[in-house]
């Protein structure tokens, strides 16, 4: 089950994120994804090079930037997998770990990181 910390920190920020794939030349790729919920993970559409990636690898991260007078990003690293469908391909997105990570911008005082689910 995603813990409701993370469903709640998602919402806050919106449905559009950026995801981090890795290549077969081991070289990182970000595109801007829209996430949504399907059953208890996430899911995003994905191109060619992201759709190649995550067949090589399939451990993915999406990143929240800051909100305007939030000092903290959402850092979420999931497994993904292509789900079986109409082009353009989709992901869908089991998440392993999340984070609120603070930003230069944050409050030095505040902790530096928030776990919102737990590594597993």
């Amino acid at each position: 089950m995603v813990a409701a910390a993370l469903a709640g920190a998602i919402e806050e920020r919106g449905p559009t994120a950026y995801l981090v794939t890795v290549g077969g030349d081991d070289r990182p790729h970000v595109v801007a994804v829209t996430v949504g919920w399907h059953d208890e993970g996430l899911v995003a559409d994905a191109g060619r090079t992201t759709t190649a990636n995550v067949g090589l690898h399939p451990d993915v991260t999406l990143i929240w930037p800051a909100r305007p007078g939030s000092g903290y990003s959402l850092i979420v690293d999931g497994r993904a997998r292509l789900t079986a469908g109409d082009q353009p391909s989709s992901l869908a997105i089991a998440p392993r770990k999340a984070v609120l990570h603070r930003t230069p911008d944050g409050d030095p005082s505040s902790p530096s990181c928030i776990p919102l689910l737990p590594p597993s």
